[in-house]
C-alpha cells in the first residue's frame, strides 16, 4: 500500500511538472522577447505602431527665404511594430500609400501652419522595434522673413502624421531672413 501510494504521488508531481513546464502562468499574454507581427501587406499601422523618435544634430539657426537645404536627421523606430518602408512588406502600389516617411513642416509666430513648404521623404529601409537609421529631407524655407518654428515628424502618407497619434515631434526655432 505505501508502495502505491508513493507511486501514485510520483506520478502526479511529474504530472504536474511537466503541465507547468508547458504552460505560460497566462497563456494570452506574449512573451517579452516577440516582436508583435506587422502587417505584411500595405495598410495603415495599427495605433501603437505610430512612435518615433527624431533627432537633427546639425540643425539651421537661420536660413533665406525659399532657400532649399537638405538636412541629415535620425529617425529611431521606437514602437514595437516593424515599419516597412513601403507600408508592407511587398507593394504594388503606385501612389505611395502606406509608405512612412519623414517630414516637415513650418509653424509661424501664431503657431499657424505655412501650408506651401512642407517636404517628404521616404525611409531608406524596413526599421525594426528600436532601429534607428540616417536619412536625408530637403527642406524649403517660408517665403516670407520672420520667426518660424520648423517641425519634424513621421508621417504614414495617406493616413497621418504620428503626431496626430502622439508621437513627439522634433522642433527647431529658425529665423528666414531675405
Amino acid at each position: 500500500m505505501k508502495l502505491r501510494i508513493a507511486l501514485l504521488a510520483a506520478g502526479c508531481l511529474t504530472l504536474t511538472m511537466g503541465c507547468s513546464a508547458k504552460k505560460p502562468a497566462n497563456p494570452s499574454a506574449p512573451s517579452a522577447s516577440a516582436t508583435p507581427p506587422a502587417s505584411r501587406t500595405p495598410g495603415p499601422l495599427p495605433d501603437r505602431g505610430f512612435k518615433a523618435l527624431i533627432t537633427l544634430p546639425d540643425p539651421a539657426k537661420q536660413l533665406r527665404a525659399g532657400q532649399q537645404e537638405v538636412i541629415i536627421l535620425k529617425v529611431k523606430n521606437a514602437s514595437d511594430i516593424i515599419w516597412y518602408a513601403v507600408g508592407g512588406e511587398k507593394t504594388d502600389r503606385s501612389d505611395n500609400k502606406f509608405y512612412i516617411a519623414v517630414g516637415n513642416r513650418w509653424f509661424d509666430k501664431e503657431g499657424k501652419v505655412t501650408s506651401d513648404t512642407e517636404g517628404h521623404h521616404g525611409i531608406p529601409k524596413n526599421l525594426q522595434p528600436g532601429e534607428e537609421t540616417e536619412t536625408t529631407l530637403q527642406i524649403t524655407a517660408p517665403k516670407q522673413p520672420g520667426e518660424y518654428t520648423l517641425s519634424l515628424d513621421m508621417v504614414q502618407e495617406g493616413v497621418t502624421w504620428f503626431a496626430d497619434k502622439g508621437s513627439p515631434t522634433t522642433k527647431v526655432k529658425v529665423t528666414v531672413v531675405k
